[in-house]
């Protein structure tokens, strides 16, 4: 009986002591949604922390996870909660990053993903041409395969038919194979040629850059930004010169129609001045004929008025 009272006079001086006792069951959701919030943020910061702490020291091993809290009852519930508020605000001070920290770790974070897309990336960009030269490869099997198939049933199974006994020729059929396989050994040894020339030309390259390295040669980072910057400037002055050109293809295009204009114009005149031409040759010609004409008949009048004043002479006598 009395440790009855006891337990009944500490759970009322719990809940006197207790501040949710002030809130309502809506603010106590509301905050309780809040706290789940700001967990949920906790964690996903406290789990970009041990990613970065592992990167920088992979000797640490655990990870944080969220713990599931047991059950309790509510008066120990009540207890811990008294028990910790002591302690909790002088262990957050110690444990707690600051801001500037979190965002540096958020910066190296994001880069480290860029990385590693940029990784997958190219592994993926690696993948996808393997696998564009294997179907490529395929393909052209399967074009060879088609185009042997079509040849085998064209010279073999239709062309070396002996009418007389409705057999295949064995002697076509050999030579047929003997052919593919001369065929076949000739690539062999010419792609057996260009592997070699290719071993050659690779370690030339090897020997080619071992002596760039050993002489200091090799371009670095500063070298490449530096030659990324005059790649830039040549292309602006490429763009330049490709403006300039096409102006002056503009300019050729439109002198181009005002020369054709203008030889249109000389051919409408050349054939007019031939036409003239013509005409003036056909009307000398004619005024030719006229004065022949002309000279005709004068000398024909001269000699009929001889003949005229000699008869009127005779006449008169």
């Amino acid at each position: 009986m009395a440790d009855s009272e006891s337990i009944a006079a500490s759970s009322q001086m719990d809940n006197q002591d207790d501040p949710l006792n002030e809130y309502s069951s809506e603010e106590i959701d509301g905050m309780v949604k809040e706290l789940l919030t700001g967990n949920e943020v906790i964690e996903n910061e406290t789990l970009m922390f041990v990613k970065y702490l592992k990167r920088v020291d992979p000797n640490v091993t655990g990870a944080p996870f969220a713990v599931p809290v047991p059950s309790q009852s509510s008066h120990d519930t009540r207890v811990m909660r008294k028990r910790s508020r002591s302690k909790g605000s002088g262990v957050d001070k110690h444990l707690k990053l600051t801001a500037e920290q979190k965002c540096d770790i958020a910066q190296r974070e994001i880069e480290e993903l860029r990385e590693d897309i940029a990784k997958l990336k190219e592994d993926s960009e690696k993948k996808m041409d393997s696998f564009k030269a294997i179907i490529e490869e395929a393909d052209l099997r399967f074009s060879e395969l088609k185009k042997s198939s079509y040849e085998f049933e064209r010279d073999i199974v239709k062309g070396s038919v002996n009418t007389r006994i409705n057999r295949v020729i064995a002697e076509k059929v050999t030579r047929y194979f003997e052919d593919k396989q001369r065929a076949r050994d000739t690539l062999i040894e010419k792609l057996r040629l260009k592997n070699s020339t290719l071993k050659v030309q690779k370690k030339k390259l090897h020997l080619q850059l071992k002596q760039k390295e050993e002489m200091g040669e090799v371009l670095h980072e500063v070298d490449f930004q530096q030659l990324k910057i005059e790649n830039s400037q040549y292309l602006e002055k490429i763009d330049e010169r490709n403006q300039d050109l096409l102006r002056l293809k503009l300019m050729s295009g439109n002198t181009q129609q005002v020369l054709n204009s203008y030889k249109k114009k000389l051919q409408t005149l050349t054939l007019e001045s031939d036409r003239l031409h013509s005409e003036i040759t056909s009307r000398n010609d004619l005024l030719g004929k006229i004065d022949t004409e002309t000279e005709t008949v004068e000398a024909v009048s001269s000699i009929s008025c001889v003949l005229l004043l000699v008869f009127l002479f005779q006449h008169r006598t």
